[in-house]
Order: C-alpha cells, then structure tokens, then sequence
C-alpha cells in the first residue's frame, strides 16, 4: 500500500499543482520560464561560494589534518567516523562518500556503519547551507548563523554517539 502510494505522489502533487494553475488562469508556461531563469540567476551567484567549500575541503584532506586528528579521537569515537565529523558541516556529497566507504568496509550491520548513519542522519550541512541560502540572497555577514549551526551540529554529533552506544554497542 505504502509503495503505491509512493510512486504516485509525485504524479498527483504534478497534476495538483497544474490543475490549480488552469483555475486560477495562470499562464503556467511562462511561469515555469521565469523560474527557470530565477534559479539560474541563483546558481550563478552561488558558484563562487560552492568552489571555495571544495577548496577548503580539498585542501584539510591534502594536509593530512584529518589523519592527525584520529590519533587523539581513537579513544571517544572509533577513528573511521572521524571524517563524518570534520566533512558533515561542509559538504553532503564528501560526507556521503566516506559513509558508503565506511559501509563498504565494515559492513551495514556494524557498529560503525550505524553510528555513522546516526550521524549523517541527525546533522545538516552547515556552510553548504548557508553558502547556498545567504549567497543567493547576498548575505554576507554569516556570524551567528554559523555559530548556532555548528553547535547544532557538535549537539546532534554527541547525541548520535550516545545513541548509537546505548542501542547498538556490541557487549564487551
């Protein structure tokens, strides 16, 4: 039932969506037209703030800052998850990558595949979003913003590791 109803939600919303259109007599056309551009106007502007997140990125993984910082986690966290932590803030595709290698490697009913799908599950990207929403609007000024989002972040990071002890730490 669940998956009929699925694979035709996205048909009936479409058909909801331009059948209101036709009753209100917008011209759908040129109204998908113009957002079009809007959006292509937005990608324009945000290009020079989505190349300086990959350049970051590119350039912690380059440094060897991320092998340094497993040495002092081994301890709290198990090190593979590590990354998860450093790339989730910055980027959904990166921190994607590392979960699907973390799978690959250790299993999806392992102790690490899960933390680490508590922890993707749980934090957001917090300079992708904010690069993408503040610069397609032309904020500049990000300060609070990123402070509330990194602590929401270092919050839902402590959450999943508590959870993923209590629920699914193997018995030592």
């Amino acid at each position: 039932m669940i998956e009929k109803i699925s694979i035709s939600i996205l048909p009936i919303l479409i058909l909801t969506i331009l059948s209101f259109g036709l009753v209100k007599k917008v011209s759908l056309y040129e109204e998908f037209i113009e957002g079009a551009k809007d959006g292509f106007k937005v990608s324009i502007t945000i290009i020079p703030y989505l190349v300086a997140i990959i350049v970051a990125i590119s350039m912690f993984r380059a440094s060897g800052a991320m092998d340094m910082l497993k040495i002092f986690t081994n301890k709290l966290i198990p090190a593979d998850v590590l990354p998860i932590l450093i790339t989730r803030p910055l980027s959904g595709s990166a921190t994607l990558g590392i979960f699907s290698d973390i799978i690959n490697l250790h299993g999806p009913d392992s102790y690490i595949s899960k933390l680490a799908a508590i922890m993707v599950g749980s934090s957001e990207t917090t300079f992708y979003v904010l690069t993408v929403y503040f610069g397609s609007i032309g904020i500049k000024k990000f300060r609070y913003a990123i402070l509330t989002g990194l602590i929401a972040d270092f919050i839902s990071f402590v959450l999943a590791i508590w959870v993923a002890h209590i629920f699914f730490l193997p018995n030592t």
